[in-house]
């Protein structure tokens, strides 16, 4: 039987609510290399609820501190809206000084790995997860107009550099299609342990929606389809209505069926509580971001001439071998090859690539 932990908390006395939490799924840390993750959006203030709070983060990276982790990596990459922004993103909440000099940019580097071929053959993902010994996953309690719910599975698509994200919107054509893409893209790596920042939540048409939800709570589990199914249980959505969570049961991540998991703490649906519409409409009949969508999936990199100075480290850093240097000793991109993961924006020592 899964475990869900269920704990009050506020954001002064969130370490309490994280050691009960390591208390019940112990990890051993000593010696390895671990990677938390929290679930950065975008750009934004802590105070507008988009991105995992940073006393969350704290509170975990001081407890991981404790357990004498070989190393400890603190990263995400950012959606649709802030490709090439990760460090700003993770400064404006206040996430860079919760990470306590263990943030690390891991847009930078990336490794192809093979994917679902009905939507991409394969995918880049960022090599600090791939690498990485230990996974510690922080989502944040969210709705979204196009899942309905962002939550433990959800939070993993962040291990995607760039416009990958956008292009497995646009191929995956509706709501249906991208949920199961969403657990495909969980099972490339599954984290080993999630705490979700529950204390300040979000419903509404998330995930940047402005209606906030005291709640008051930290949630962990071992499992992410356990954890997604208290946290649509708690949002008045019946677990098993979500293709995102029979999708992960039916390839074996777990049960979303409550009579199979041990609530340690109080379930309780939260009243009122606003869901986005089943049917996606929130996101596909907007056309603003829909256009966004369709920008994104178009932009490629291109090498200022001003500042490049042909060190060659895009080309080297490309996972794809997408760059190669013209005549004019600038890198140059394979449109055809590029998979828009943009790792050489992102690593390029002079800023010398822009997105166009």
């Amino acid at each position: 039987m899964t475990k869900v932990m269920i704990h009050p908390a506020t954001y002064e006395n969130t370490r309490e609510a994280v050691d009960r939490a390591f208390e019940i799924f112990p990890l051993q840390l000593q010696g390895k290399k671990v990677l938390i993750k929290p679930n950065v959006l975008r750009s934004s203030r802590a105070e507008e609820g988009i991105v995992t709070n940073p006393a969350v983060l704290r509170a975990v990276v001081e407890k991981v501190e404790t357990l004498k982790p070989a190393s400890i990596i603190v990263g995400d990459n950012p959606g649709l809206f802030n490709y090439g922004a990760n460090e700003e993103s993770f400064r404006s909440a206040g996430l860079m000084e919760a990470a306590k000099g263990y943030y690390q940019n891991i847009g930078n580097d990336s490794r192809k790995v093979d994917f679902n071929p009905a939507f991409l053959p394969t995918v880049s993902v960022s090599r600090a997860v791939l690498d990485a010994d230990i996974v510690i996953s922080l989502p944040k309690f969210k709705t979204h107009g196009l899942t309905v719910m962002t939550g433990a599975i959800k939070n993993s698509y962040g291990i995607l550099p760039g416009a990958q994200k956008a292009w497995l919107h646009k191929e995956s054509g509706g709501p249906v299609r991208f949920q199961e893409i969403l657990v495909d893209v969980f099972r490339l790596r599954v984290p080993d342990l999630f705490i979700m920042d529950a204390v300040v939540g979000m419903e509404g048409n998330g995930p940047a929606s402005p209606d906030l939800r005291d709640i008051g709570l930290i949630l962990a589990s071992d499992n992410a389809v356990a954890m997604d199914a208290i946290v649509a249980t708690m949002m008045g959505c019946e677990p098993g209505s979500l293709r995102i969570l029979q999708k992960a049961r039916e390839v074996g991540l777990g049960d979303y069926d409550l009579s199979t998991i041990e609530v340690i703490g109080e379930l309780k649906p939260l009243p009122d509580f606003k869901l986005p519409p089943f049917s996606g409409q929130a996101i596909l009949s907007n056309e603003t971001i829909q256009a966004l969508i369709k920008n994104r999936m178009l932009m490629r990199p291109h090498a200022d001439p001003e500042l490049c100075t042909a060190c060659g480290t895009c080309i080297d850093q490309c996972p794809v071998s997408a760059l190669s240097m013209n005549e004019e000793n600038l890198p140059l991109v394979n449109v055809d090859l590029c998979i828009a993961c943009f790792c050489c924006q992102e690593i390029c020592p002079e800023k010398a690539i822009t997105l166009r």
